[in-house]
């Protein structure tokens, strides 16, 4: 008998003053049974700081990457069925990068591991001609501490101010700063 996926939801007040956005953002995820806290909240924290600034197009979404090889983490498609924005997270190998740049208008991933240096030595120089890629690394303590706050039901404060993210579930308060590995200086 196959496991189902766990429900999540999570209600997101995003004050992103960098960007200038500010959005209310009610999302529901499905967990994959062999999905762990880290990687769910980090799929939360992409959804949070992908959130388009004009949402006349269409907004970020999850996706199903863990159950369609084809798909990512998270997308933004337009109405017209085009991908705006392809996001990852993890250590995908270059082909996906690669794959993923050419299918869509821009491509953000988002590393938490421990093991991110090590993979981003042996996959940055294949990936240079990706100009529409960008990736962070979010360093493993930080995305550890961002795993804490999972619950079956959230209610999560995101503040983005000059790089920094402080995430409040009304308990805790959690300061993340995303190193950015590669991309367009913007």
């Amino acid at each position: 008998m196959a496991l189902k996926a766990t429900i999540y939801k999570a209600q997101i007040n995003l004050a992103d003053m960098d960007r200038n956005v500010y959005a209310d953002i009610g999302v529901t995820i499905a967990r994959h049974p062999s999905e762990a806290d880290e990687r769910m909240m980090i799929r939360v924290l992409a959804l949070a700081l992908g959130w388009p600034e004009d949402t006349s197009e269409g907004t970020l979404e999850l996706a199903k990457d863990m159950w369609e090889p084809d798909e990512p983490a998270l997308w933004h498609k337009n109405f017209s069925d085009e991908i705006l924005h392809w996001v990852e997270v993890g250590q995908p190998d270059d082909k996906r990068l690669m794959k993923a740049a050419g299918r869509a208008r821009r491509v953000t991933l988002y590393a938490f591991q421990n093991s991110t240096p090590i993979w981003w030595d042996g996959i940055a120089t294949k990936l240079t001609r990706a100009s529409n890629l960008t990736v962070w690394q979010v360093p493993s303590e930080q995305s550890q501490a961002l795993a804490k706050l999972a619950q079956r039901s959230m209610q999560l404060q995101m503040t983005v101010q000059d790089g920094t993210i402080w995430v409040n579930d009304g308990e805790q308060n959690i300061e993340l700063c995303p190193v950015k590995l590669m991309g367009p200086e913007n």
